[in-house]
């Protein structure tokens, strides 16, 4: 084998044997191969995302009103008082540069979400 092949494989690959055996040809011959769902994964983290600037606990919170869930449910699902989920979606809100005056911000604030998450 050449000194600089190298391969990568996620497991749901290796199954596929014609993906695999396509794969360990390209390597025998001194090529490279990176499995495509890691590629894609590794340019989607380098790209700031309008979520980075939330904090895990404003990501959580953001998540569960994708959930569909309310601010009362949010607080009894995290443990957390009415007001401290209401801090927290003002807070998602400002970060996510949605003021008083948008309408439907939570529905926009959601559609951010989901549209980060599917990239």
């Amino acid at each position: 084998m050449p000194g600089g092949a190298i391969g990568y494989l996620l497991k749901d690959r290796v199954s596929r044997i014609r993906d695999f055996a396509g794969a360990l040809e390209t390597v025998a011959c001194g090529g490279t191969i990176i499995d495509t769902d890691v590629v894609q994964h590794l340019l989607r983290s380098s790209r700031p995302g309008p979520l980075d600037g939330l904090t895990p606990r404003e990501q959580e919170v953001l998540g569960l009103m994708a959930d569909g869930q309310s601010n009362g449910d949010i607080a009894a699902t995290l443990v957390l008082s009415d007001a401290a989920v209401s801090k927290h979606v003002g807070r998602i809100f400002l970060k996510l540069g949605l003021g008083p005056v948008d309408e439907n911000r939570r529905v926009r604030a959601v559609l951010t979400y989901l549209d980060s998450v599917r990239r």
